[in-house]
């Protein structure tokens, strides 16, 4: 028998046996997220998915409560599945856990339909925590981030620059700070080289920077490379 899945707005208690999916392409990190939870003692069950595409594969055979995904990922980033699967799964609460602790990945995630978003430098407890708030229809982000993201609505701090990119346009930067190549973007996001470069551009000229050197050092000293800035080499 399927079990009833729970209302928005609905209380979860800590028992709940939620399903939950963990799109991450790192498999340590999926594994170390995995036995977190399902040590949780809550009795949650955990799927898998390596990619936005696997992960929305799943959601078309099965239902689940909780999506915990990562923001920088090969091929469909994050943002993305957060629009696809809000579309496609309106009844999942997503929960987006990333290295970048910067306001604005921040508030474009919950601007794309996530429920929550923590770093993955938080605690272990912060993270179930979370799962449980967003499983319950509540929303979750840290006590400093919200912090910064009502000084930031106020007007009280200056924005940075890549502020003014556009989702697409910033998925294109951390590609390139990681080292990717136009071509590689290009096959990745399912555009052609010549839209890639006209990205490329628009990118220079909204952070003024002169060149790719320039901007992938701009990248890398606002933590915009992911995890895989250490691959990029500055040609």
């Amino acid at each position: 028998m399927e079990r009833k899945r729970s209302e928005p707005g609905r209380s979860e208690s800590s028992d709940t046996p939620l399903h939950i999916l963990v799109v991450d392409d790192h498999v340590i990190v999926r594994e170390g997220l995995k036995r977190l939870l399902e040590r949780s003692g809550a009795g949650w069950r955990v799927t898998e998915a390596d990619s936005g595409l696997a992960a929305l594969s799943a959601l078309r055979q099965h239902p689940f409560d909780v999506a915990i995904v990562d923001v920088s990922m090969p091929g469909m980033n994050g943002l993305d599945f957060v629009r696809r699967a809000r579309s496609e799964a309106p009844r999942l609460h997503i929960l987006v856990l990333s290295m970048h602790d910067e306001d604005q990945f921040a508030m474009r995630a919950l601007r794309a339909g996530a429920r929550g978003y923590l770093t993955k430098d938080c605690a272990g407890q912060e993270l179930l925590a979370a799962v449980r708030k967003v499983a319950a229809g509540g929303t979750y982000v840290s006590a400093q981030l919200a912090e910064r993201a009502v000084l930031q609505l106020s007007g009280s701090p200056s924005q940075q620059l890549h502020s003014q990119l556009s989702d697409r346009e910033l998925d294109v930067l951390q590609r390139l700070v990681a080292g990717q190549r136009p071509t590689d973007i290009a096959q990745a996001l399912h555009l052609s080289v010549k839209t890639v470069s006209t990205h490329k551009s628009r990118i220079q000229e909204r952070l003024q920077l002169p060149n790719l050197a320039a901007l992938i050092r701009y990248g890398m000293e606002h933590g915009l490379g992911g995890d895989r800035a250490a691959a990029a080499d500055g040609d």
